[in-house]
């Protein structure tokens, strides 16, 4: 069942990282930052101190910094918050469209908006909610039909799927599953696109009714 046995309804980002990748979802390439790395000068990143356990929204970060600041924000970190949790680093992404999944027992409900998953979460925009009940399979559409690809769709499904078989004792036990995610792609020093979009998820945490 996953380290979401232990952790439960308080996971927290680190937690949902370890989670993800437990479940073979593709999630944030993350890495413990030690002092002694040389970050690409040609990309962005964003580095930030996590724990492993509790709290921690209020925990520093550097989000999209070139190279060299990621580095002094890192020592300045690793100083400060070392012997307490962790420092971790990842190449900053621009998000091209973004969203949330929520698996539920009986169906599985995806909202996704342009840009940034702050669109959604903090401005309450939102381009399309997509309701897929599993038994009899039905699909509903509610903004712009047209906002996912249908390959997209399909990936998320996919995964939702994924999620529901593996933590289908809390989810039956009138809990829900919910993830955050991006269709996302890398940018150089400059902040311009390099690369191919690729499909990002960033949370992970247990919902109660």
């Amino acid at each position: 069942m996953g380290l979401l046995q232990t952790w439960g309804n308080q996971m927290n980002k680190l937690q949902g990282f370890y989670e993800l990748k437990y479940l073979g979802i593709p999630s944030v390439p993350w890495k413990i930052f030690s002092g002694n790395e040389l970050l690409d000068p040609n990309m962005l990143w964003t580095i930030r101190v996590a724990v492993e356990f509790g709290e921690d929204i209020s925990l520093p970060r550097a989000v999209g910094v070139t190279a060299e600041e990621a580095q002094l924000k890192g020592q300045q970190y690793l100083k400060e918050y070392g012997e307490k949790g962790l420092v971790i680093y990842y190449p900053y992404f621009i998000a091209i469209k973004s969203g949330i999944i929520e698996v539920k027992e009986k169906q599985v409900v995806i909202e996704a908006v342009k840009a940034d998953l702050w669109n959604l979460t903090s401005k309450g925009c939102r381009d399309i909610t997509i309701i897929h009940d599993i038994n009899p399979p039905r699909t509903k559409y509610f903004g712009n039909p047209d906002f996912l690809k249908e390959h997209e769709l399909q990936e998320l499904l996919r995964y939702a799927a994924r999620v529901r078989i593996n933590y289908k004792d809390y989810i039956f036990d009138r809990s829900s599953i919910m993830l955050e995610w991006s269709y996302a792609i890398n940018t150089d020093a400059n902040k311009k696109p390099i690369g191919e979009s690729y499909l990002v998820f960033y949370e992970l945490r247990r919902l109660s009714f």
